[in-house]
């Protein structure tokens, strides 16, 4: 094996574990085929371990189209234990309301190999190459309950908006060649350095690609398809494409704007700043009014995203800090998200029912499944000692540090917090004031429990003691500016 096919082992066991998934299914017996859940994860395992052996390591594969860093390691390994956290997380709910699992968590495993290249790409084509991968999987997993109506518009929705997207961002890459003559991040960095690049092809191709970003992160005007295509996937699906596919598009477009974007850098800050205004103020207004948990959850992602495009805009030359915030409350927010999402997962899975309403009582229905929820939600709100609390007042500190004139996005952010944190109360209130009212017992299986009580420790150390994790992140960082 050559010295570039060599250091894709972790992607290459990702492949053949998928396949090996997707034919057992077909050997395995329906009472035995829980046990594809187990064995995903076994191999998502495998691959997070044979990723985390290759840290330190800096290597361009096939001329510059992938890169092997420590930025790229970090993510190698966290996109696969995201997965292992959600094939886990959806055993009971697959057995109980879903058919096929083998192809379920076989495509689970594909959209983990996609979001491993994007985290490695340096490479415009091969970076969408691997978007639409990733796109494509989801499409699939979105309308999986093909027997649910709310499941089958979900995945229409998301397609014909997604193929929408992907034109845009296409015909953005189309442009950028045009003006610069190369698709390599570094070339296109290079082209615009020396002043080769066609000034109004340039910019208008770096706005589509931009928008292109948008919808993959939900980002407001690009928004319209999330509330939809959250409410109606299976409540596993709507966790992953939440934390994993978001998370995924960020790593992707921060390595694009610190490597290829950064000469331009004053043609596409503002534009990010006004992203992160409107989707700041968007998110947390318009979740004010929803009543189904997982609308709710979706334009609080919404504005999530707009302090993750608040860290974008402060972006400069050597903001290692910055980016270390980017990353930081990406992280965090994985956490608290995924917490949120794997009780919703277990209340829809024993209930099939996801309203606010469904929540009543659901400390005395559930202890751990209420008190899990309320971690997660007070940590995405900002509270302290929990991690969302450390990886805001880190976030919002560095922009500040790096760019003062950003402090009034920085109260915008912090005023939208507290906003999020009415809606959150709203459903704890719920959980524990509200009369139980006749509803039955939610008990989750002893998996989902285990994981969801790892996550409620995450979220509380990492809330105390970050410094390991921002470690790994500063070398991260430094990697990408390297």
């Amino acid at each position: 094996m050559s010295a570039d096919w060599a250091l894709l082992t972790p992607e290459l066991i990702l492949v053949g574990a998928a396949l090996a998934v997707w034919s057992l299914d077909l050997a395995l017996p329906d009472q035995r085929k829980g046990l594809l859940s187990y064995l995903a994860a076994l191999a998502l395992l495998a691959v997070a371990v044979a990723a985390a052996t290759q840290a330190g390591l800096s290597a361009h594969l096939f001329g510059g189209l992938l890169r092997i860093d420590s930025y790229s390691v970090l993510f190698r390994v966290l996109f696969p234990v995201i997965g292992i956290v959600v094939c886990l997380a959806s055993t009971d709910y697959v057995r109980r309301r879903l058919t096929h699992p083998g192809e379920y968590y076989g495509i689970i495993m594909t959209s983990v190999l996609a979001m491993m290249v994007m985290s490695a790409a340096g490479e415009l084509l091969t970076a969408y190459i691997a978007l639409e991968l990733m796109s494509f999987t989801f499409y699939v997993l979105a309308s999986y309950a093909r027997h649910d109506l709310k499941s089958n518009e979900a995945g229409v929705k998301y397609v014909l908006l997604g193929a929408l997207s992907s034109a845009v961002l296409l015909y953005g890459i189309s442009l950028l060649y045009g003006a610069t003559g190369t698709t390599t991040f570094p070339g296109i960095a290079d082209a615009v350095r020396q002043g080769s690049a066609l000034p109004t092809v340039f910019g208008l191709g770096l706005a589509l690609v931009l928008a292109g970003f948008g919808f993959k992160v939900a980002a407001v005007p690009f928004h319209m398809w999330s509330p939809d295509v959250y409410e109606g996937a299976p409540a596993p699906v709507t966790a992953f494409l939440s934390v994993a596919s978001k998370t995924a598009a960020f790593v992707l477009l921060l390595r694009l704007v610190t490597v290829g974007f950064m000469p331009a850098a004053s043609e596409w800050r503002p534009l990010l700043a006004a992203l992160a205004v409107v989707s700041m103020v968007v998110g947390n207004l318009v979740a004010l009014a929803q009543s189904n948990i997982k609308r709710l959850i979706a334009y609080s992602s919404i504005g999530h995203a707009g302090y993750l495009l608040l860290g974008f805009a402060a972006l400069a030359p050597g903001a290692t800090l910055v980016s270390n915030g980017i990353l930081f409350h990406l992280v965090g927010y994985a956490a608290s998200n995924l917490a949120a999402f794997l009780v919703v997962i277990a209340v829809a899975a024993a209930t099939g029912k996801e309203e606010l309403a469904d929540y009543d009582g659901l400390a005395e229905r559930a202890p751990l499944l209420a008190l899990a929820m309320a971690v997660a939600f007070f940590s995405s709100a900002g509270l302290p000692f929990f991690v969302g609390f450390t990886t805001k007042f880190y976030l919002f500190t560095v922009v500040v540090q790096a760019a003062p004139t950003l402090i009034w996005l920085v109260g915008l952010a912090a005023v939208m917090s507290l906003v999020s944190l009415y809606y959150y109360l709203v459903v704890i209130k719920r959980m524990y004031i509200h009369a139980a009212e006749g509803r039955e017992r939610v008990i989750p299986p002893m998996a989902l429990s285990g994981l969801l009580v790892l996550l409620v420790a995450v979220i509380v150390a990492l809330g105390i003691y970050p410094e390991p994790l921002l470690n790994f992140i500063q070398s991260a960082s430094r990697a990408l500016f390297a």
